[in-house]
Order: C-alpha cells, then structure tokens, then sequence
C-alpha cells in the first residue's frame, strides 16, 4: 500500500511500464482463465445435453414398451370380455328359444285339451240322448215282456196242469240241483288249485271261524255289567236318534244292551281289551253325565290310552317278577295285554306266570338252563294277546310274535309246540306244554266242566250226521277238528268239497266254540282189476 502510494506519488517511466505490464499480464490471465473456464462449462454443458438425451430416449423406449403393453393387454381383456358376452348372450337366447318352444308346446297341449274336453262333451251330450232313448226303449219292452210273461205264465198253467207256485217249485228245485252241481264242481276245481298253494286256499276257501267262547261261560266271560246311578241315563247313553250309542259301538268296537232292567247296561264283546276300554269309558260318561259324540271320543282315547299305560306296566312288571332281560318291548305290552284275557275263566296272565315258576322248577330239578325255561313258559301263550285280531291258531300267532321280536329258537318251538301242533326241538319245549298242563289242571283254576266238553263234541259230531251221505264221524284234538267219512256212492269228489263247505257254515252259525275247527272229509277211492 505504501509502495503503490509511494509510486502514483512518484511515478517513473519503469513503473508505469510495470504497472501497464502487471495490468496487461492480469487481463492476459484473466482472458486466458475465461477462455478456459468458458471452454469447460461448455463441455459440461455438452455432456450434460447428450446424457440427458439419452436418458430422454430411453425413457421414450421405455414408455413405448409400456404403452404397447398396456395396449396389448386391454386389447386381450376387452377380447376376453368380448367372448365371454357373446357366450353369455348365446345361453341367454338359447334359454329364451328353449322357453318359448315350451310355452309354444304347453299352447298346443292345451289347445288339444280343449278340443278334446269340447269332443267329450259332445259324445256325452249324444250319449244321453242315446240314454234316454234307450230307457224309454226299455220301459216299453219290460211292459211288453210283463205282458208277454203273465200271458205265457196263463198259458202253462193251461197246457202243464199247475199252477204257478207249482211250477216255480219245480223250476227252482232244478236249477238248485243243477247249481249244487256247478258249485260243487267249482270248489272242487278251487280246492285242486288250493293244494298248489296253501296261502291262496286260506285266502279263497278256508273261512276261518271267529273265536267265540262257550256259551255257558259267556256271560261272566264276555259281558260286562255297568250299574246305572239313573235310569234317566239310559236315554243319554242312546242319544237322539241313537247318535250315542252309535258312536260309541263304532269307536269301542263293543256292544251295548240295554234289557229290561233300567238299573245298568250290559257290554258285550269277544274282544277283551276292546271290552275293558268300553267298560271304562262307559263308567267315565256315566260318571261325568256328559253325554255326546264329541265326549264320547274323548273318554274313549283317553281310556284307551290309560289302559295300553297299565297293560304295559302290567307286562313289565311280570318281567321284572323273573328278572328278564333284553325283552323286546311290543313283547312287554302284549303280555301285559293277556291281564284282561281269560281261557275258560282262568286270567291268562296268572296263568303264565305260574306255569312259569312250575317249569322253572322242573328245568332246575333237569339241570336245565332255568331262566330260559321261564321265558319260553312265561311267553307260551303270548299269541292269545292278538288272537281275538288275526287269523290263526294262538300257537301259531305266538310263534310269529317271539319269531318277529327276536325271541330265541327254543323259546319259538316252545310256544309253537305246546299243544302238539308242530316237532318238539329241546326239552324245554316238553316242560313248558307239562307245565301249561298243570296250571289249567289244577282244581279251580279253570272253569270247564267234562260236561260241556262232552256237550260241544257231541253236538259237533251230531252236525256232522246230518247230512245224508255221512258215515260216520269223529271229533279230534278236544273238539278242534273232525273227520267224516262219507259213503262213496252216495256222494262224488265234487260234492265232497260242497259237503265241507255246507258243515263249516253250519258248525260257524249254530255253535259257540274257541279258536277255529278244521273239518276233514274223506271218500274213500276204489279202483278194480282182474288179471286173467
């Protein structure tokens, strides 16, 4: 600073020249550094220009790429679109085609049924006309042949010398003649395709006989007694015009009698557990004094109801009595239902279960096995439950039951083949029918007398006899079947089986007898040769 004062101050040719020279030097490097950091910038600017073109380019390559494949892509989907509507529009137009051919079919149909409806009609309209014609057609014939008839009826009297009951006694004595015949021909024919087919012959021959009970125990045993508090109630029981009564025999399946004695009504029936329901409902409506139909089924299913409750209590309880198990339980209710069943005044329950302990104890004493002893003796007359409801013996419809409910094999025979009608398979088969025989044999278990017993045979064979072509007869299995033998020349092989069928109506109509009673006829068949 001093020396540049010190200069201008002092300046000299040297110094200016210096100055000038130091001046010139520092716009020389000053130029020359512009030029350089001029030159430099615009190669930066250069480099910088070509790296942001590339970079332009490749972001121009790059979004083309992007855009065609975004374009491809659309171009696919909007395809898949495409397809997938026009599919669509064909199921659509396909189901709209398919309906209308329907609607177009179910048009014509019904245009056919009216048609025909139309058709109908008319044939009907013409068909009464036919109708009437043809009634006022017949009217006249049948005064014609009224007329026609009383002047033949005249006419024979006239030419035959009878009269006309005459004649019609001897016209129908022919054509029952010639019918017996016919019919008897006919059973024969139906009996030959029965032996083929023993179901079809049970079906279309065999008219099993309905269980009716002997006729001296019928009233203790099929009748019951119901007091009446006031004879008034009489004409409640019957209702107008028998309303009451009627619905109440229709729904109990029991008969009301009402006798001379206004003091009670009587209960008839063959079944016993119908019976006891009517009993007690009977004794309900007398009870309540309400009397009408709609009472009366009430009372009835009520009673009902708590009679099946008491049946299978009743059943249970004699299995628990002999510790069963495993007893199925529509075995359970059918036994508890023999408690409202008897044989001959003897409870069929009671009497189960004593020929059970009796067979138990015999089963014991053989080394048997004991408990299945009193289960087959205990269900031996399980059939009795139901037989008074379907066709059979009670041995068969017993062996059904235990068959059905799972009962064992032994048990099954047992209750089969306790009154011999089938072969005995176990031992215990033979204590149970010993044991049914001691508990109905004992002295006043049972109220038949050797007197009825004889009464019934005799009358079954007395029905037998009186028949013409009879031989001889005989009653088998305590009054449960019997044999006729007939006189081959008084009778043929047709009449045999018209004779059959003539005494089993006449056994079924005019006596009172348990279970069924089969008939056997037999003819006897010779057939003679010589040998010469």
């Amino acid at each position: 600073m001093n020396g540049l004062v010190l200069a201008v101050e002092a300046p000299g040719p040297l110094a200016i020249w210096l100055v000038v020279a130091g001046l010139s030097g520092l716009l020389f490097g000053a130029l020359i550094g512009w030029m350089v950091a001029a030159r430099g910038g615009r190669g930066i600017i250069a480099t910088a220009r070509r790296e942001a073109s590339a970079l332009l380019e490749q972001a121009r390559s790059r979004a083309d790429e992007q855009i065609q494949g975004l374009i491809v892509q659309a171009e696919q989907e909007a395809a898949a679109k495409r397809a997938r509507w026009a599919e669509e529009e064909r199921t659509r137009l396909a189901r709209v085609t398919e309906q209308e051919e329907e609607a177009e079919r179910l048009h014509r149909r019904l245009v056919d049924r009216d048609r025909a409806l139309a058709r109908r009609d008319e044939l009907l309209g013409e068909r009464e006309g036919e109708i009437d014609r043809r009634r006022q057609e017949l009217a006249k014939q049948r005064e014609r042949v009224t007329e026609l008839e009383q002047q033949t009826i005249l006419r024979l009297e006239e030419v035959a010398g009878l009269s006309r009951d005459e004649a019609k006694r001897q016209v129908i004595e022919a054509f029952r003649a010639e019918a017996r015949q016919s019919a008897a021909s006919e059973i024969r024919a139906i009996k030959e395709e029965a032996q083929r087919n023993a179901e079809l012959e049970a079906q279309k021959i065999m008219a099993l006989a309905i269980e009716r009970m002997a006729s001296d125990f019928s009233a203790e045993r099929n009748v019951y007694t119901v007091p009446l508090p006031d004879p008034q109630l009489r004409g409640r029981i019957i209702g107008a015009e028998g309303r009451n009564i009627r619905a109440f025999e229709k729904l109990t399946g029991m008969q009301l009698v009402m006798d001379d004695d206004p003091t009670h009504v009587l209960v008839s029936g063959f079944n016993p557990v119908k019976r006891e329901v009517a009993k007690r409902a009977l004794e309900r409506l007398i009870e309540g004094g309400t009397i009408h139909p709609r009472k009366i089924v009430q009372v009835v299913a009520s009673s009902r109801k708590r009679l099946e409750q008491e049946m299978q209590k009743a059943g249970q309880e004699a299995i628990d009595e002999f510790s069963f198990r495993s007893v199925h339980p529509e075995i359970v209710g059918l036994l508890g239902r023999l408690r409202y069943r008897t044989s001959y005044g003897q409870n069929v329950l009671e009497h189960v279960k004593e020929a059970a302990w009796l067979c138990g104890m015999m089963a014991a004493e053989l080394g048997l096995d004991q408990k299945l002893a009193q289960r087959a003796a205990l269900l031996h007359d399980i059939g009795k439950a139901v037989d008074f409801e379907r066709e059979g013996t009670h041995p068969e419809i017993g062996g059904k039951l235990a068959r059905q409910y799972g009962e064992p094999a032994v048990v099954v025979n047992a209750i089969e083949s306790h009154h011999d009608d089938c072969e005995v398979i176990d031992p215990i088969s033979v204590l149970v029918a010993a044991a049914d025989a001691l508990s109905g044999a004992r002295p006043g278990a049972r109220r038949r007398t050797t007197v009825d017993y004889i009464r019934r045979v005799t009358q079954l064979e007395e029905l037998a006899r009186s028949f013409q072509a009879v031989d001889s007869c005989y009653a088998l299995q305590a009054g449960r079947e019997i044999r006729v033998i007939v006189e081959p020349k008084r009778i043929s092989d047709d009449g045999v089986a018209l004779l059959a069928h003539d005494l089993t109506q006449r056994i079924q109509s005019e006596m009172d007898f348990p279970g069924r009673i089969k008939v056997t006829i037999i003819r006897e068949v010779r057939a003679q040769a010589v040998a010469r």
